[in-house]
């Protein structure tokens, strides 16, 4: 057992992971809790008083849990990269009578307000993606009683986090499901195996490590504790479960066997994301720009009418490699299988 995580008494080194856009409910994070692991809320995407709201409910449950943040770091969109590649879409967003935004949106996804948030009703655990706080908020965080993690990709990113004050260290490899956590989304680091990955952290940062990406299967688990992790991160492997708030479509596709193949693309959001391959990937990551948020607030509108269709077609169907461990079952079920071999 990990010293790390049980200092909050989980019987498990397995960790829910933070999934921005839905999945991520206090169902979900609870039941991770109940199973003997731990879960974490996504505060990305919400307002400080939406994710309030959740911390309340899984607080309520009386669980110990974590908060994920993104971190501003924006990759700027020229207005004629923008223009181009909204020009492209329009024809998708004309088939749902919706108007994209004309001009680039760039936000901080209520940094400042999320912070305030868990400085002020502090929670247990807090993780950081996207990029890497000022030592302050770190600080802040620490002196609040949170322990405080930061994921990363790489060995170089590793170092900086770790200069940061961060606790522990989420290290995800290049198989997982949904956003790359890079700090240079326009410049990814060379992709590396997950056990490989873990090792290059080692040597670089000497902080407690949990380990994610591609990990869906009680093998996989054990092969990320035995390479020198504290625990394993999953996330994919919960997307099907009851819990899991994903929308329908996207748990059907993940059985799908029209959905075969995962792609890393930056279509969607402008970041680097790995998703279930289909038509909008296909069509529109060889010209979609590196620019996060803006592309994330353009396609958004066009994404959210497509999911109430059902239309696959259009959706970020965000999953990892091994997308087809999911399986359509109470969460407490796959964290039992993830076990079998602990």
């Amino acid at each position: 057992m990990s010293t790390l995580l049980s200092d909050l008494g989980t019987d498990l080194p397995l960790v829910a992971a933070p999934m921005a856009g839905g999945p991520s409910t206090p169902a979900l994070v609870t039941a991770a809790a109940r199973a003997g692991g731990l879960g974490f809320l996504a505060g990305g995407y919400k307002t400080a008083q939406a994710l309030a709201g959740q911390i309340h409910t899984a607080r309520a449950e009386g669980i110990a849990f974590g908060v994920n943040l993104f971190v501003p770091n924006p990759a700027p969109v020229s207005d004629a990269a923008y223009r181009r590649y909204a020009r492209a879409l329009r024809p998708e967003a004309d088939r749902y009578g919706l108007t994209l935004p004309g001009e680039p949106v760039e936000d901080d996804d209520h940094w400042a307000d999320k912070i305030d948030l868990l400085t002020s009703a502090p929670v247990p655990w807090v993780s950081f993606t996207f990029g890497i706080p000022d030592r302050a908020v770190v600080r802040a965080l620490r002196t609040a009683g949170s322990t405080v993690l930061q994921c990363v990709t790489s060995a170089g990113e590793a170092r900086l986090a770790a200069e940061s004050g961060v606790h522990a260290l989420i290290v995800q490899a290049q198989d997982a499901g949904g956003h790359s956590a890079t700090l240079t989304p326009a410049r990814p680091p060379r992709p590396l195996q997950l056990t490989d990955l873990i090792a290059a952290v080692r040597r670089s940062a000497d902080l407690p490590l949990i380990a994610t990406g591609g990990i869906t299967t009680s093998t996989d688990v054990a092969t990320a504790l035995a390479a020198g992790a504290e625990a394993a991160m999953v996330g994919t492997a919960l997307l099907r479960t009851h819990e899991s708030g994903a929308s329908a479509p996207h748990k059907a596709a993940l059985a799908d066997p029209a959905f075969p193949a995962t792609t890393v693309t930056r279509a969607f959001t402008g970041r680097p994301a790995r998703a279930l391959r289909n038509r909008f990937t296909d069509h529109y990551d060889p010209i979609a720009p590196a620019g996060y948020p803006a592309l994330h607030h353009l396609t958004g509108p066009l994404r959210k009418a497509a999911t109430a269709a059902g239309d696959t077609d259009l959706i970020h169907l965000w999953a990892g490699t091994g997308h087809r461990h999911a399986k359509a079952e109470p969460a407490a079920d796959t964290y039992a299988r993830l076990a079998a071999q602990l």
